[in-house]
């Protein structure tokens, strides 16, 4: 366990990458409508929109893959040593998006090139939150893990949060016409030095302690993947975390951030500027929920306050959206009802990694924890935006986007309340 007056440089440096690389995942979705513009062709709006929520999703969909991969380096070499791997393979490939050639340019190899960038970042960062998680939770006291692991938390809202205000900037400085033509590639540039200041803070950091405990004990394990999978026990777990947590907490959260702003600029047609103010202004007033809550988690517990927000979600997302529509012209009604979306992610995302990383011993830890984060968000969760495309494009019903994330959300729930058992000190400390 770290001194507590050096734990918070132990979570800024994680946070501070970690938010960079959300932020570099983030901007290709905040722009995916004019994306579709450039690297598809032209003359169907919707099959171009889609085609980019598909490579979208591709990079969700490869997450678990750069989880295994990079858990078991971060399992047998270090946690350090890994997510400083995917924070430079994160910045490179963003910073390529920003410089990749148009369909226009050099015709079908855009769309491609695009996909294979876009998998790229979905490797990484399938192996960075895993690490920042578990490297915080590791230097952490127990009594207070959800309280320090939910500053980790906050990095995916304001990486989001801080690409729509890039792309604000951006957007308002150039004017529309430049903003469209070349000034979104921008956004996509600026990672570069964000990457190295992230980069230049991390490299000092130690290894976790744990960590090096096992180490030191000859405790860690050879072959993480297969101890994590094969092991009844821990394959028990993995199963649970994914099907009883993760996978309604990622539909939630991608409904109420990224679902949001594609159902307020594709279906209720609100203006590009205006739809992506108020979703900033309601991640921004959102975001010291997840610190609310994975404080409350500590005291609590992490299951209740993430089931409570999953079934209140479902329950709640129809009549909201139906509030949406009926409230097309009012902005501050619209960020209101945003927010609320908002703090249902906090609910479910502000204490996971705590129960995440409770759930399993330090030498498969990062291995373990994130795969069922990763398929649970990024393929239950990363697939909302164009599933719920994809139906209201199909039945002309704009409320059916949603009846995916609400059916996967009550099903987490009944797993989740029936066949897992919360013990916040279980294995926490084991090595």
């Amino acid at each position: 366990m770290t001194k507590k007056s050096s734990i918070w440089s132990v979570i800024g440096a994680s946070s501070a990458g970690t938010l960079i690389e959300w932020y570099d995942f983030y901007i290709f979705g905040s722009l995916a409508t004019i994306i579709s513009q450039h690297f598809f062709p032209s003359g169907n709006e919707t099959v171009a929109l889609l085609s980019t929520l598909a490579t979208f999703a591709t990079g969700f969909i490869v997450r678990p893959f750069g989880a295994l991969i990079f858990g078991r380096m971060g399992d047998v070499v270090g946690r350090k040593h890994a997510f400083m791997v995917t924070l430079l393979l994160m910045g490179a490939s963003t910073m390529g998006i920003g410089l990749l050639p148009s369909y226009e340019q050099i015709g079908i190899f855009a769309p491609i090139l695009l996909l294979i960038l876009r998998l790229i970042q979905g490797l990484a960062l399938g192996g960075e939150y895993g690490g920042a998680a578990t490297y915080v939770a590791e230097h952490a006291p127990p009594e207070r893990r959800g309280f320090y692991t939910s500053f980790i938390q906050t990095t995916a809202t304001l990486g989001l949060f801080v690409s729509l205000g890039v792309i604000l900037v951006t957007r308002l400085s150039l004017g529309e016409e430049a903003f469209t033509d070349w000034g979104w590639r921008l956004p996509f540039l600026l990672s570069v030095y964000l990457v190295f200041f992230s980069w230049y803070i991390r490299k000092s950091m130690a290894e976790s302690p744990l960590f090096e405990a096992a180490k030191k004990k000859g405790n860690l394990s050879t072959n993480p993947i297969r101890d994590s999978f094969m092991v009844p026990e821990n394959r028990r777990m993995v199963i649970l975390a994914l099907f009883g947590a993760t996978a309604g907490q990622g539909v939630v959260w991608y409904t109420g951030q990224f679902y949001a702003l594609y159902y307020l600029q594709t279906v209720m047609k609100i203006d590009f500027v205006l739809a992506n103010k108020i979703i900033a202004v309601a991640l921004l007033c959102g975001t010291p929920f997840f610190i609310f809550f994975g404080a409350l988690s500590d005291k609590i517990g992490r299951k209740n306050i993430m089931m409570s927000g999953m079934l209140i979600a479902a329950l709640s997302y129809i009549p909201i959206y139906k509030a949406m529509v009926a409230n097309a012209d009012n902005a501050p009604l619209l960020t209101f009802l945003i927010f609320i979306q908002v703090i249902f992610v906090t609910m479910v995302y502000g204490p996971i990694a705590a129960f995440l990383v409770e759930l399993f011993p330090t030498n498969i830890r990062y291995t373990s924890m994130s795969l069922p984060y990763h398929i649970g968000n990024g393929v239950f969760g990363g697939l909302v935006p164009f599933i719920g495309t994809v139906m209201v494009a199909k039945t002309g019903d704009i409320y059916s986007g949603l009846y995916y994330p609400i059916a996967i959300a009550l099903i987490t729930f009944v797993i989740g309340m029936i066949y897992i058992k919360e013990d916040r000190n279980h294995k926490a400390w084991s090595t």
